[in-house]
């Protein structure tokens, strides 16, 4: 879909890479193919109607979408136990 509506982004493409792996069961294109895919199944499981399925799905893309553009760089390596002041 990137290519045929001549879509850009870095990402975009750091997305495309991602829902590949998950469509095409690669997850070794992206470390985070498996988290999507565990994602989709579970709201496979949770909406009978595809059209509701379709809903929540588009919902989750926005987010993968925003993280892939404003937070893939964020790192939780903080220390467990913080001093109180």
């Amino acid at each position: 879909m990137i290519q045929e509506f001549g879509l850009k982004g870095e990402a975009l493409e750091r997305l495309a890479v991602i829902v590949r792996g998950t469509d095409t069961n690669r997850h070794d294109l992206a470390a985070e193919s498996a988290g999507v895919l565990v994602a989709f199944l579970g709201l496979s499981r949770m909406y009978g109607g595809d059209l509701q399925q379709l809903d929540a799905g588009m919902t989750l893309y926005d987010v993968f979408y925003r993280w892939c553009r404003d937070a893939s760089g964020e790192q939780h390596d903080w220390p467990a136990a913080m001093t109180s002041a």
